[in-house]
């Protein structure tokens, strides 16, 4: 109402005195007889001209036949139940206004985005009371070969106790609905994961339907079209003329969010001549992660890093193993023999023909270079295994951030380009406009035609891109590919960064004073830090205990124990017995000894493995240089893509502003025909770049600093407030130190 007098007020402008007393607004809550006692009140008063809107007041109104005050009729019909008393014509101080929408044509769009088999209709009960309703949509369901319920209502109640047995909900009615009740029923739809289509004005989509094709272009015709038969009438005009019918352009518009909620997959075809309300950035998902937990989850779930710790694993393993060549290694043996008989008799009982024995025997090293050597080795193995653990454990949370900002970048580049592909929908209908207006040429049209169907294309490749940035977090997380996932957002000074050490960071880099001596603080740290090196430092330490090995070690003597027992079970046959005067054989007797070795000369492969342990020594020294030298360089990189990314920040906010507001000017200029396609093109485009810009500033900032971080061999916000407090303590004394 407000809307419609303003509009009126608009036009007519100082031509007459406009008043629209509240006495004067009458409503009819859907019964004929009121309708009618409304009209005749209206005629009896003091009011000089008579709007009447809705289905009731054009079914009653209509028929009256005789008007006493300029009457205007406006409403929407849809095409099945739209009559010819609906356009009457050449009657005095009475003309209508309607706009004709298709049951039929919206069901049909509700099959192509859901494919239900079966319809529920909400309708008001007293539209069904005044109006062929329920004969309209038998008829549209014998012609789709789809089941219709209708669902009456006189409140929210009736609708959301009636929609079992049904896969998809048709509002033919509910415009009367406020916005909370119709924000209620969408989530009871949602709840129940069920399409919805209404035939209400895109305000019905805001607040959560999942579709219409109707925008609110159509009631600001009717709006307009109304204030200029008023300033008609105000000039003399007669309203004895053929009444108007409204062409409605459909546009197809979807709640994004809603179709996420419910699991219907948008087709890719419907894009192009589809608009888009919601956020596409807010994502239904299984699981929703922060930065944070993205990078603790990596650690303890990535596959790699799982097979790493295996690694670890073994070299524990060989560790154990290389221990045990001091363990004692114990064996015993079980032996039956048989000796030729003529032998046996000989043998004075040495040898007798059947003996079964047994033994056990006892080997010891009590010293050997060569174990102490492989023990040291061994340990030192193991210590650089952790430590490439350590490296692929920061690369592993490194790449999860970064496939994170990624998915945001990516979140951000979908909205844009869902924003953009809308900007050249309104521009093309612009064009339009101009064109049948005689502003601009056909060209105009064609070339926006074109340009919506590149931006279409663009916006189904950013779709794309956003699963794809998914899987790999998926991957990284070791999640099936196909989880619904999310990712929060990561905003400098809020949440998690509230209390981070960015902003101080960037105060550091932005002031030249204190610039260079924290880039030299951060190489130290990063030397001190880097588990390449303690990696590297480790298996130098492995090779010297090789060269100490090869070396003097050659010469220590290697110590061993040995010592076994035998116990002889049985003797039989021939010879079996001592002939008398000879010795009794015990039948359990043992030896000891002890085994001392030394090697003189083995082929000269001492020598040779010395050397080859020296050269491998040297060969990790200079890829010890090698990687310190890359990460200075890596730190000072990384200082200057973030100072970088510091300037970008503030100035892509900037360029957006002034892009947007250049935008703005051109479209009216264009509009006005003050400026030619080509300028309306490059302003656009200028904005979304503007757009992209400004939306991954921030998160080329924090991978610029998930760079630095990797490279310093630690992440801040992996870290507690007192380990931050203490990197900060280390920098100040590194000043001091440094003056």
């Amino acid at each position: 109402m407000n809307e419609l007098s303003d509009e009126i007020s608009a036009v007519v402008g100082e031509d007459a005195v406009l008043e629209f007393p509240e006495v004067s607004k009458l409503v009819n809550n859907f019964d004929s007889s009121t309708a009618l006692n409304n009209y005749n009140v209206l005629v009896e008063n003091n009011t000089d001209i008579i709007i009447a809107f809705g289905v009731v007041n054009n079914a009653v109104i209509s028929k009256i036949g005789t008007y006493q005050k300029p009457t205007i009729v406006f409403g929407a019909l849809s095409e099945e139940l739209l009559t010819d008393e609906s356009l009457v014509s050449n009657i005095t101080n009475y003309t209508s206004i309607v706009t004709s929408q298709s049951y039929t044509e919206d069901i049909k769009l509700l099959q192509k985005l859901a494919s239900p088999k079966s319809i529920g209709v909400v309708v008001e009960k007293a539209f069904i009371d005044n109006l062929p309703i329920a004969s309209t949509f038998n008829d549209i369901s014998k012609d789709l070969n789809i089941e219709i319920k209708l669902i009456p209502f006189d409140s929210l109640s009736d609708i959301t106790s009636s929609l079992d047995n049904i896969d998809a909900v048709y509002l033919a009615g509910g415009f009367y609905l406020s916005d909370s009740e119709m924000q209620e029923l969408a989530n009871a739809l949602i709840e129940k994961r069920l399409p919805s289509f209404t035939s209400n004005p895109v305000k019905d989509v805001i607040n959560g339907i999942l579709a219409t094709s109707h925008d609110q272009s159509e009631l600001n015709q009717f709006f307009r079209r109304i204030a200029l038969t008023v300033e008609s009438i105000l000039n003399g005009n007669a309203l004895a003329t053929l009444s108007t019918k409204l062409e409605s352009k459909s546009t197809l518009t979807v709640n994004y969010n809603t179709a996420e909620k419910i699991g219907l997959p948008l087709k890719y075809s419907l894009i192009a001549s589809t608009s888009f309300v919601g956020n596409p950035k807010e994502i239904v998902a299984d699981k929703t992660y922060t930065l944070v937990s993205v990078m603790q989850e990596a650690i303890t779930e990535n596959l790699e890093l799982q097979t790493i710790e295996k690694d670890i694993s073994l070299t524990k393993k060989d560790l154990e193993l290389a221990k045990s060549d001091y363990l004692p290694n114990i064996t015993a043996g079980v032996t039956g023999t048989y000796v030729d008989p003529q032998l046996a008799e000989v043998s004075n009982g040495q040898s007798p023909e059947i003996t079964t024995s047994g033994n056990v025997t006892l080997q010891q090293t009590i010293f050997s270079e060569a174990a102490n050597a492989h023990i040291s080795i061994q340990k030192s193995l193991r210590d650089a295994q952790q430590e490439n653990y350590n490296s692929e454990a920061l690369n592993t949370v490194f790449n999860t951030a970064t496939a994170y900002l990624t998915a945001l970048i990516l979140k951000a580049n979908l909205s844009i380009q869902n924003q953009n592909l809308e900007l050249t929908k309104y521009n093309l209908k612009i064009a339009t406009e101009n064109y049948e207006a005689g502003q601009a040429g056909k060209s105009d049209v064609l070339r926006f035609k074109s340009e919506m169907a590149q931006n279409t294309q663009q916006m189904v490749e950013a779709i794309n891109k956003l699963e794809q940035g998914y899987y790999v977090l998926n991957q990284l997380l070791n999640n099936p590919i196909d989880t619904k996932i999310d990712v929060e957002e990561a905003e400098l000074k809020k949440g998690v960064f509230s209390n981070y050490n960015y902003e101080q960071l960037g105060e550091f880099l932005d002031d030249p004073t204190l610039r260079f001596p924290f880039i030299k603080f951060l190489v130290q740290e990063a030397i001190n830090n880097a588990p390449e090196l303690k990696a590297l430092d480790y298996n130098v330490k492995a090779t010297e205990r090789s060269e100490r090995l090869y070396g003097a070690g050659r010469f220590l003597p290697t110590f061993a124990l040995q010592g076994q027992y035998n116990y002889e079970f049985s003797r039989s046959g021939t010879g079996s017995s001592f002939p008398s005067g000879f010795p009794v054989i015990p039948d359990g007797y043992y030896t000891v000894g002890l085994n001392v070795s030394l090697p003189i000369f083995n082929q000269n492969r001492q020598n040779i493995n010395k050397q080859i342990a020296t050269l491998q020594k040297e060969q990790l020294e200079i890829s010890r240089d090698n990687i310190t030298l890359n990460i200075e360089k890596n730190i000072n990189d990384a200082v200057l893509q973030l100072i970088n990314q510091i300037s970008n920040i503030q100035l892509s906010k900037v360029f957006e502003d002034t892009a947007k507001e250049a935008l703005d000017l051109t479209q009216t200029s264009y509009a006005n025909g003050a400026v030619n396609i080509v300028q309306l093109l490059d302003a656009q485009n200028n904005y979304l770049q503007a757009q992209l810009a400004s939306a991954n500033a921030t998160y080329n900032y924090l991978q610029s600093s998930m760079q630095l971080e990797r490279s310093l061999g630690l992440f801040f916000l992996l870290q507690d407030e007192s380990e931050r407090t203490a990197f900060i303590q280390r920098f100040l004394e590194f000043t001091q130190n440094n003056d």
